[in-house]
């Protein structure tokens, strides 16, 4: 779905239906009668005005993740329930700066974001624009969205209840199991890579080749750098450049990973089958410079902040600064056009998906080193019985808007906590 003369009208269909999912007929929660929903394209400066139909019970919302827009009335509101039978109608202004690259969708109703997501209601935005900082050369390249999305089965269906995280689980690439990404030899293609899973993470390799990576979290990386695999906890994404290899076949893949003693065990599974073939490309230079810096770390600091996250020993109830989630509770109040820094620390024994809404934050240091990359982000893994420092700014809007774990499940068990931004 894509926006025309600066405007996407369109309509998304919440409903319980029996659909194609990765080769079997399962019963899903599906956004217009899909597991894998439409893609909604913008560019900066666009309006969207979207109906959500909803036909599940007992109610939903929807979250533009990552998206910089207000977290208010019609817009990005994640406090707001629409009911089963109701129709709500979103309205979204979004700001000429807004940063192109990759984002999401996907329900935010406390507290049961976790089986709507995993139900399947997630999807991908993509917001145009990074082919400006990349050379003449490479601003026609192929592009591919790879929407990295999990589900359980119970029968005939995707599961939603009683979910565990290290279960077995069928990870899929725009809902399709090992699916062939056609490139030619030489070739430069640019992947947006996209977890929007509900609770799992991946470790992405491409085998015997390096991602360049020029976004992450839809905010273009200032300087590019190489890879050969990335980690996207839960919710995060990044832009890269993939280069075909020599002609025949690699596998793109998610390598094992654990998130700590007291969390979750990922294997390794095959994602993607990527066959190189036809006439061979000519080599082109890939930018090393990429989109202008924008550094918080010169900036005053306003205040500065300790953010907690904790566990019960069982990992069924989970807090921030010793609180649980209450909508009716302001956590922490901010003022608009000034920085803060503040220092999540993580009192577990397993890794967590820091997510802020509306606003991108600088990633400082993770564990003490310092980080050194000046792009903005909006999710990062907080290392078990670790910390990290990020530096945020409040711009444009006002009003109440959450910070979280992106694992879902921690999130519905009450690890999310409520920011007030005023004026």
């Amino acid at each position: 779905m894509v926006s025309h003369d600066g405007l996407l009208r369109t309509r998304i269909i919440v409903e319980r239906r029996k659909v194609d999912v990765a080769g079997r007929r399962l019963w899903a929660l599906t956004y217009n009668d899909r597991y894998m929903p439409p893609t909604l394209r913008i560019r900066p400066g666009d309006r969207v005005e979207l109906d959500l139909v909803n036909r599940v019970s007992p109610y939903t919302n929807l979250h533009v993740h990552g998206l910089h827009v207000s977290p208010s009335g019609n817009a990005d509101n994640v406090l707001l329930h629409v009911h089963a039978g109701e129709t709500f109608h979103y309205s979204y202004q979004f700001p000429k700066t807004l940063k192109p690259g990759t984002y999401w969708y996907h329900s935010h109703a406390h507290p049961i974001s976790a089986p709507q997501v995993a139900g399947g209601m997630a999807g991908v935005i993509v917001v145009d624009g990074l082919q400006q900082y990349l050379p003449p050369a490479l601003r026609h390249l192929t592009e591919h969205v790879i929407a990295l999305k999990d589900f359980q089965i119970e029968g005939d269906a995707v599961k939603t209840k009683g979910l565990h995280i290290g279960a077995p689980t069928n990870r899929t690439v725009n809902g399709q199991l090992n699916p062939t990404i056609p490139i030619r030899p030489g070739e430069v293609q640019l992947w947006r890579l996209a977890n929007i899973s509900a609770n799992i993470y991946y470790k992405v390799s491409l085998r015997g080749q390096r991602f360049l990576v020029i976004g992450r979290d839809g905010f273009p990386v200032d300087r590019t750098f190489a890879s050969d695999s990335l980690l996207l906890a839960a919710g995060s994404r990044y832009d890269v450049l993939v280069t075909g290899g020599q002609a025949g076949s690699t596998v793109l893949e998610t390598l094992p990973y654990s998130t700590g003693p007291a969390g979750n065990q990922f294997p390794q599974v095959n994602l993607a089958t990527v066959v190189s073939s036809g006439t061979r490309v000519p080599p082109v230079t890939l930018p090393s410079a990429f989109a202008p810096p924008e550094d918080l770390s010169r900036l005053p600091i306003a205040v500065r902040r300790t953010i907690v996250f904790s566990e019960n020993k069982a990992g069924t109830q989970f807090y921030i600064n010793g609180k649980q989630f209450d909508p009716n509770r302001v956590d922490i109040r901010s003022k608009l056009n000034t920085v803060e820094e503040w220092t999540v620390r993580n009192d577990s024994n397993e890794e967590h998906s820091f997510h802020v809404h509306t606003n991108h934050f600088q990633l400082m240091s993770s564990n003490g080193p310092v980080h050194l990359t000046l792009s903005r982000q909006d999710v990062a893994n907080v290392p078990a019985k670790g910390r990290i420092v990020i530096r945020i700014r409040f711009t444009n809007y006002t009003g109440k808007t959450v910070f979280h774990c992106h694992i879902l499940n921690h999130e519905d068990q009450g690890m999310m906590a409520i920011q007030q931004i005023d004026k």
